[in-house]
């Protein structure tokens, strides 16, 4: 890790773009997609000026759709580090929509986004590590670790060696049919 850990704070990106029609799904409601490029963009703006380096995303944590976003709303997100490794960090990301008539503003999702920060050469390298300052900043800390441990856990469980014998009375309940060749 580097030398000089940073406060979370030097982490923080906002970026609020102007909902228009262009951005709208057949429903006439904000493309998800859409919304999922933009956090894409403020996780690699968040963890960049983290680390000082270029940044990629190594992968993306559930993304809920809380709400939906309308045309002519403003859209905010705020983007934090919540935890770092040696190269990688989780940039959570909160998602806002105003409407900017009335003011009324809505939670719209929530997601975390792991980035790797990369040197000239395309290489992992090392970040800085983190000043935890509050309650709330161990906690994210930790839930971080948390949701690591859980994907580790699913990866072997349902893993190249899964057992189907092991597992079948796990489909009780479901809707579905097995129908195994």
């Amino acid at each position: 890790m580097s030398d000089k850990p940073k406060f979370k704070r030097a982490s923080e990106v906002i970026i609020s773009e102007l909902m228009l029609p262009s951005h709208s799904n057949f429903s006439g409601k904000i493309h998800g997609g859409y919304i999922l490029s933009m956090m894409d963009s403020v996780a690699f703006a968040c963890a960049s000026k983290y680390s000082g380096f270029y940044c990629v995303t190594a992968s993306v944590n559930t993304v809920d759709f809380l709400a939906p976003i309308e045309v002519g709303e403003l859209v905010s997100m705020k983007a934090m580090v919540n935890y770092v490794g040696k190269s990688s960090m989780v940039i959570g990301i909160r998602v806002e929509s105003e409407n900017i008539q009335s003011g009324a503003t809505k939670h719209c999702n929530s997601s975390y986004f792991t980035m790797v920060a990369k040197d000239d050469d395309g290489n992992t390298t090392d970040v800085p590590g983190l000043i935890l300052e509050s309650k709330e900043d161990v906690r994210r800390f930790l839930r971080s670790i948390e949701r690591f441990k859980k994907k580790k856990e699913r990866s072997s469980k349902y893993g190249a060696d899964f057992k189907l014998e092991a597992h079948i009375s796990e489909l009780e309940g479901t809707n579905t049919r097995l129908l195994l060749s």
